[in-house]
């Protein structure tokens, strides 16, 4: 049976036929909703957040450079370091020996003064015996012994040679006082101490201020003395191992180069400083990346304004867009 149609026609179409064709008001055209996207600007494509996409910024020339001297700098500021680190350990395994050795030569039998002489490294601390007779008597002030302040009692022993050895009687505390310093012995003497090298002013705690009363000196060395003597003087000085007169004995000191001085904890300074620098750089190249990446999001979201745009930081113009100078 044939289909009835409105129309007055027959409809050739087979099966029962769409609704809108019997009530056509009831049909409605569909109505897009639009979507708030951003407009890709002219020559842009969509991009991906690969290294060709987001991270393309790495591969320009600016970059290259910034990573090279990432990759530069970091061994070499843990290389320094590493150095520093071993210059103070050094220090310190050096201060240790010579402190055992200053013990162990102290058990050691005196020998002959010119047989140690010149003072080195292996000498110093070394016991040494040697005859005179005492002349000049002088005081050494801004010494220190247990915590204490006070001055060396120092007097010239004149040898066989004609030369005179500083040796160093003892310590007394308080400020320096030729009335309470004891007088040397008269007459032949044989005394034995540890060998020191002379001092040198501004080193090891050795005052270097001048100006002194007389009868007193700085540093026990023989430059100073030679000045103030009329006979030649040793280039070092001896403190006996026993302080005479009542007066405590001085230790000895390790030689200069030995001890942990200010030069070894600058070393452990540096070390700090160059092992900072590795974490300074690290930081300043995430601190670059994260600007850097946050510019180029923003391009492509096109929330940056035209001027700004460098097209994610490779100097590059974006195609068809005029240049500043041509608006």
């Amino acid at each position: 049976m044939t289909p009835y149609c409105p129309s007055g026609r027959t409809s050739r179409r087979r099966g029962p036929q769409p609704v809108d064709d019997f009530f056509p008001i009831l049909h409605r055209p569909r109505v897009e909703t639009a979507r708030h996207t951003a407009t890709p600007r002219a020559g842009n494509h969509p991009r991906t957040r690969t290294v060709e996409g987001v991270y393309r910024f790495l591969l320009t020339p600016r970059w290259w450079g910034i990573n090279v001297f990432l990759l530069l700098s970091i061994p070499f500021c843990v290389f320094m370091g590493s150095w520093q680190l071993g210059r103070f350990e050094d220090r310190v395994d050096n201060h240790r020996e010579a402190e055992a050795r200053i013990a162990t030569d102290k058990r050691e039998a005196a020998r002959p003064l010119d047989d140690l002489l010149p003072v080195t490294k292996a000498t110093s601390g070394k016991q040494a015996t040697v005859s005179g007779r005492y002349d000049t008597q002088m005081l050494v002030p801004d010494r220190k012994l247990d915590d204490r302040d006070g001055y060396y009692v120092l007097t010239l022993l004149r040898t066989g040679t004609g030369r005179a050895l500083p040796v160093v009687r003892g310590w007394l505390p308080g400020t320096p006082d030729p009335a309470k310093a004891p007088a040397a012995p008269t007459g032949e003497v044989t005394v034995t101490g540890a060998l020191q090298a002379s001092e040198t002013p501004g080193s090891n705690g050795v005052s270097a201020r001048g100006g002194l009363p007389e009868g007193q000196t700085a540093a026990i060395s023989s430059a100073s003395l030679v000045n103030l003597v009329e006979y030649d003087v040793y280039d070092a000085w001896l403190t006996l191992n026993r302080g005479d007169s009542g007066m405590k004995a001085v230790p000895a000191t390790a030689p200069n180069g030995t001890g942990l001085d200010l030069k070894a904890f600058q070393n452990l300074g540096y070390t700090a400083e160059w092992f900072a620098f590795v974490g300074f750089v690290i930081f300043m190249w995430f601190r670059l990346f994260r600007r850097e990446l946050e510019f180029v999001r923003d391009a492509e979201l096109g929330l940056v304004p035209d001027g700004d745009d460098e097209n994610e930081g490779d100097g590059e113009r974006e195609p068809g867009r005029p240049s500043p100078s041509a608006v």
